[in-house]
């Protein structure tokens, strides 16, 4: 193993570990000791942003073929350390098993499509009236990335390969809860797929670090996933700042089930959209909204898939959910069910345990005036509310300020289509799950879930570059 238990990890920057004075331990799951892992400050935090920069500007001479031809290489590497990679993931993040290998699968994926990158970067020719003009994509500089806990590992690896494909150097600030899994391993990636080490720098720490990152003049776009208060005083400074910024926030996304849906795959699906990874997922299911003639038979089928999910520590047993990241989530999640019964709502599975290692909950009898409806859990808590016909469900969801994702469930191609035109979301599924995206599809938010921007696609390259216009008079 290159990092195992009890490894020591220093901020990595300049191509280099690098001591600090400030050391944090990372416990996992079980409370276990896994590493010690030291904290940057806000000087060293500029002081490796201004070593990417240097490191940026050879990188950036290189052609955009050449480039992509080299990360390529990223999958491999990632696949050659994915036992490791899996045992971080389960450890120190508390994914399952099967999480935590869809993880790694999916961050090669991401590699795989940035790899593909180039013609949308390379120079394109045309002619106006009497001008030759050319359009080349020029990258940014230095692209500060900050990642939550909740998808470490992908999260990080969807910004970084099309930042480096595009020509760009990258400074990342992890979780502090999942500094490892979340960047520290990264460069041990980059090592083994013959990239230069100094594009990445790694910068574990808190708030003020996470400022310099938004504010240093090096850098050109910082890309944030995370809450969206956070994500409001990140796009602030960014703005101040002038800098491009890509904003993926909160959600409270509606799963939408009418009378004519398959109710068992609704159900199904209902179940992964929200308590896969402990609904600690930015696109799971927020809002169970069920129509009448099929609320009983939807509710029995979901309570009944959900009561079945095998919740333990995943470093150790074969199970459907592991734990909530930390006590703070705990208290949060277990509140928000707490006040949202005493307000009223049903009870259909329970109990509410106070436990990192908490069961599913499924609240019936859900209304407007209950947490559970207004706040985001991003926890193993669902609420059900029914609804009468498809005018009813399009009042109750116009009044929501999210708009990251929906599933919506029915057999009929017009209804589907009248709902997905309706809602302001930026994805719309149909008998679907809500938690599911790829590389080559744009991942974007609306309102309080984002400011618009695409974390994949082609469209993500508005985040990387600067489109340069050169123009040549022939008359």
């Amino acid at each position: 193993m290159t990092a195992g238990v009890g490894t020591e990890f220093g901020v990595f920057a300049d191509g280099a570990w690098q001591r600090t004075t400030e050391r944090r331990e990372i416990h996992g799951v079980a409370g276990e000791r896994l590493a010690t892992v030291a904290i940057a400050d806000s000087a060293q935090a500029a002081s490796g942003i201004a070593a990417s920069a240097q490191h940026q500007r050879r990188w950036g001479e290189v052609s955009a073929q050449e480039r992509c031809a080299a990360i390529a290489g990223l999958e491999r590497a990632i696949e050659a350390h994915r036992e490791e990679l899996v045992f971080w993931l389960t450890r120190e993040a508390g994914a399952t098993r099967a999480k935590a290998e869809r993880e790694v699968a999916a961050a090669k994926a991401e590699v795989r499509f940035a790899a593909t990158l180039a013609p949308y970067i390379e120079r394109t020719v045309s002619t106006s009236g009497d001008r030759d003009q050319s359009v080349d994509l020029r990258p940014v500089g230095v692209v500060s990335v900050i990642t939550p806990f909740n998808a470490p590992l992908v999260l990080a690896m969807r910004c970084l390969a099309p930042a480096l494909a595009a020509g760009n150097s990258v400074v990342l600030k992890p979780d502090p809860r999942t500094p490892v899994s979340g960047g520290l391993l990264l460069p041990y990636i980059l090592r083994a797929a013959g990239l230069p080490s100094g594009l990445l720098t790694v910068l574990p720490g808190d708030a003020a670090v996470g400022e310099v990152l938004c504010e240093h003049p090096a850098v050109g776009s910082v890309l944030f996933t995370g809450s969206t208060p956070v994500g409001r005083r990140v796009g602030a400074l960014a703005g101040a700042n002038l800098k491009k910024c890509g904003l993926e926030l909160g959600g409270k996304n509606p799963f939408i089930v009418f009378a004519d849906a398959d109710v068992e795959h609704a159900a199904a699906c209902a179940v992964r959209s929200g308590f896969l990874h402990s609904g600690q997922i930015c696109m799971a299911a927020g809002r169970y909204l069920v129509e009448e003639q099929v609320l009983d038979d939807f509710s029995a089928a979901f309570v009944d898939r959900a009561a079945r999910l095998i919740v333990g520590d995943p470093a150790v047993d074969d199970v459907d959910m592991g734990p909530l990241i930390d006590e703070s989530s705990v208290d949060r999640v277990a509140t928000i069910a707490e006040e949202s019964i005493l307000a009223g709502a049903e009870l259909l599975l329970g109990p509410v345990i106070r436990s990192r290692f908490m069961r599913p909950v499924v609240l019936g009898g859900v209304d407007a005036s209950m947490p559970i409806w207004n706040q985001e859990v991003f926890g193993p808590v669902a609420g059900i509310r029914s609804f009468a016909g498809i005018s009813q469900l399009l009042e109750f969801e116009a009044r929501s300020p999210f708009g990251l994702v929906a599933s919506v469930h029915t057999s009929s191609t017009d209804t589907a289509a009248a709902v997905a035109n309706s809602l302001r979301c930026g994805t719309v599924r149909v008998n679907d799950v809500t938690n599911h995206d790829a590389p080559d599809t744009p991942m974007t938010g609306w309102g309080e879930s984002g400011n618009g921007t695409a974390f994949g696609s082609p469209h993500m390259l508005n985040l990387l570059t600067n489109p340069r216009l050169e123009t040549r008079w022939t008359g």
